[in-house]
């Protein structure tokens, strides 16, 4: 077995095709009802009910990592901190550096408590007795921060319903309601609260695959008159707030920039 399987197996990296759509509230039941027979619901979604994520994404003072994302270059990277829930400094979390090269999207990630990650963003000085294959990683986000010089720039938190497959567990289809995010008290320990990204009645559906969606998600997609679109939530926040800095949006525009995306 390779390193980069093994790596795999151990939850520390994700390889896969991502792709978005923004669905009508409306239509998620009727969605989640299609994909029933073919997928299960993710573990965390007791009695159906939704989980909380709550990230940090980093970024440096002139918003270069965001600015380079949003023009769709060929590849790109980013760092983030992920918990599940609002934290304590006990709480485990993740810290990730996502990659997408030609579309495809590598996430590598350590998994360690929050005091530990705030210690190692403070200091750089990796926690003692972490696993092998999570040093490697802290390596790479070593590498990461060295030569970009980024910091906790955005918030975003939502609320996610996930499923996967029953045939093919690595195909996932997640429904992401209620997306929060905010620039200020970029603490997760401070909780979930925010502007919203998407205008009331509109949910984040995220489709990841490792190869090609299965041929009966696809006539879900067809019967349902939807189809794939970009879409990204801190790139959505970024947009919201350039726009905001550079012509003092009024609540009327605002509401049509959310309602677009």
């Amino acid at each position: 077995m390779s390193w980069k399987e093994a790596d795999r197996l151990a939850g520390n990296t994700f390889e896969r095709m991502e792709k978005k759509v923004v669905v009508p509230t409306v239509l998620v039941p009727e969605l989640q009802s299609r994909i029933t027979p073919y997928m299960e619901p993710d573990a965390y979604n007791v009695g159906g009910k939704p989980y909380m994520i709550c990230n940090l994404y980093f970024d440096d003072e002139a918003d270069n990592v965001i600015r380079t994302s949003v023009e769709k270059p060929w590849y790109k990277e980013k760092l983030r901190l992920r918990a599940y829930g609002v934290p304590t400094p006990d709480t485990k979390v993740f810290l990730e550096i996502k990659k997408k090269c030609n579309k495809v999207g590598t996430k590598r990630r350590v998994k360690f408590t929050l005091r530990e990650a705030n210690a190692y963003l403070e200091t750089g000085v990796h926690p003692e007795g972490l696993p092998y294959i999570d040093e490697q990683v802290l390596r790479e986000i070593d590498y990461y921060r060295s030569h970009k010089k980024v910091f906790p720039k955005i918030y975003v938190s939502y609320l996610r319903n996930a499923y996967f497959g029953k045939e093919d567990p690595e195909f996932r289809v997640t429904f992401d309601s209620d997306i929060l995010t905010r620039r200020y008290d970029l603490d997760l320990e401070k909780g979930r609260y925010g502007d919203p990204a998407l205008s009331p009645g509109k949910t984040l559906m995220e489709v990841k695959f490792p190869g090609a969606v299965p041929l009966w998600f696809a006539r879900v997609m067809s019967d349902c008159g939807l189809s794939f679109h970009t879409f990204s939530k801190v790139g959505t926040d970024f947009k919201l707030y350039t726009y905001d800095k550079a012509c003092a949006l009024s609540p009327d525009e605002e509401h049509y920039l959310r309602l677009i995306h």
